[in-house]
This record gives C-alpha cells, sequence and structure tokens, in this order.
C-alpha cells in the first residue's frame, strides 16, 4: 500500500511545467474578457 504522506514529500514539480507558468505569466494574453470588453467598448463609442 502507498504512504501518501511519503511520496508527497517526495514530489518535485517537472521543470517543463515551471518553464510553461514563467512564460504564460510574461506573456500579455487576450482572453474572452478582454474580447468582450473591448467589444463593448466599442459599441459604446459608436452610439
Amino acid at each position: 500500500m502507498l504512504n501518501y504522506e511519503e511520496e508527497l514529500k517526495k514530489f518535485q514539480p517537472s521543470v517543463e511545467v515551471e518553464d510553461i507558468e514563467d512564460a504564460v505569466y510574461q506573456e500579455d494574453l487576450t482572453d474572452m474578457s478582454d474580447i468582450l470588453r473591448e467589444m463593448i467598448e466599442q459599441t459604446n463609442n459608436s452610439k
């Protein structure tokens, strides 16, 4: 049977995951809320 507490102590995150996290946080990513906000602003400005 696995001892989960011991396994958690040995856990090391993957280097690739940490690299990806850094890359994502450094990028200025546009998401749906940004797109919707811009569309609403454009609609309000055209009235």
